[in-house]
């Protein structure tokens, strides 16, 4: 949802239901879910509050709309990656990394909107903690298919490793405690997906450094 229009030009041309997700995404990320009301998400979209229960049933609802827009970013990136690397899937798992690396000065200060959700969100079953966890099966699955067509040995153990890096890059970032954490990232998963190579894709580029 972002735009290089300035808010209020952008918000006076969008509907209704997305000038309310628009409000609703600026003020989670800025003060946190709990502490907004639907009435400071109302005032902020323009609207009222019987306006958004008219597109949103509960404020719940609106939360689990806002972080199925954030996971389909995310989505997003591996359907480009995919295209753009086509075959190509240590490529796709490096891109993947870079769109990681390259979004991380936001969460600086924005921090990472799943890891904030998911503090305030305790409870399992709320349909916001929900959209998260499906949301990051669903990316390890396509990792794991990544790394599979790689042929990797052990394509689960490279997905888990690639994702506790990820994550803990955006944690690491978020709470300011290593510099240079885009950089130091692409370093990690490069150094990664070298050391999970298939056996034999690794004797053949070293067949080909001796003959050249």
């Amino acid at each position: 949802m972002a735009s290089t229009l300035s808010r209020p030009s952008r918000v006076a041309k969008l509907p209704p239901r997305e000038r309310i997700l628009d409000a609703a995404e600026e003020l989670f990320q800025r003060e946190g879910i709990r502490q907004v009301g639907v009435q400071a998400i109302a005032d902020k979209a323009e609207t009222t509050k019987m306006a958004i229960y008219r597109h949103f049933e509960t404020k719940d609802a609106l939360v689990a709309e806002w972080l199925r827009i954030v996971a389909a970013d995310y989505q997003a990136a591996f359907d480009r990656v995919e295209s753009e690397y086509p075959g190509r899937p240590e490529e796709q798992i490096l891109g993947l990394a870079r769109f990681i690396a390259e979004g991380l000065p936001a969460i600086s200060y924005r921090g990472c909107p799943f890891i904030n959700s998911l503090a305030e969100l305790p409870d399992r079953l709320h349909p916001a903690r929900q959209v998260i966890e499906e949301h990051k099966a669903h990316q390890a699955r396509r990792l794991i298919g990544m790394c599979t067509e790689a042929q990797m040995p052990d394509p689960e153990q490279a997905t888990a490793e690639i994702t506790f890096v990820l994550e803990g890059a955006q944690v690491s970032t978020q709470n300011g405690s290593i510099d240079q954490t885009g950089d130091r990232l692409m370093k990690i998963v490069e150094g990664i997906v070298d050391r999970h190579r298939c056996p034999l894709k690794t004797a053949g580029a070293n067949s080909d450094d001796m003959a050249g």
